[in-house]
């Protein structure tokens, strides 16, 4: 499974590179990093249809991540990725906007990696 992490902070990566490591070495998933909205799209036009996976923070500066799922459900239909949304504050407005743009999912942070994984079926 290929999973894209969208979050503009940086040491997102290797805490992720850390709490899936068992994961990584058994070729059962690999992540890309994207530390923008922006950027992430970038990606996704690099590597059409590689992500399986979005995992995306909402709190970003320039492009927001609920902008970031709106566009990738406007533009990316060839398997459209499951979109989980990230974001430290579990307010219910987050939350619906989330949902309305299309949302598979929503966590928030801290991040529980036991229920991530739960999540993706990987426990």
């Amino acid at each position: 499974m290929k999973i894209l992490v969208v979050d503009d902070e940086l040491d997102v990566k290797d805490l992720f590179l850390q709490k899936f490591r068992k994961e990584i070495r058994k070729g059962l998933m690999s992540f890309s990093f994207a530390y923008s909205g922006e950027n992430a799209l970038e990606y996704l036009q690099e590597h059409d249809s590689e992500a399986v996976l979005i995992l995306s923070d909402i709190n970003m500066p320039g492009m927001t991540g609920i902008e970031l799922l709106k566009n990738i459900r406007s533009n990316y239909q060839k398997p459209p990725p499951i979109v989980m949304m990230i974001t430290a504050y579990g307010d219910e407005d987050n939350r619906q906007q989330a949902k309305d743009y299309g949302a598979d999912d929503f966590l928030t942070k801290p991040l529980d990696f036991s229920e991530l994984k739960l999540r993706l079926n990987i426990e």
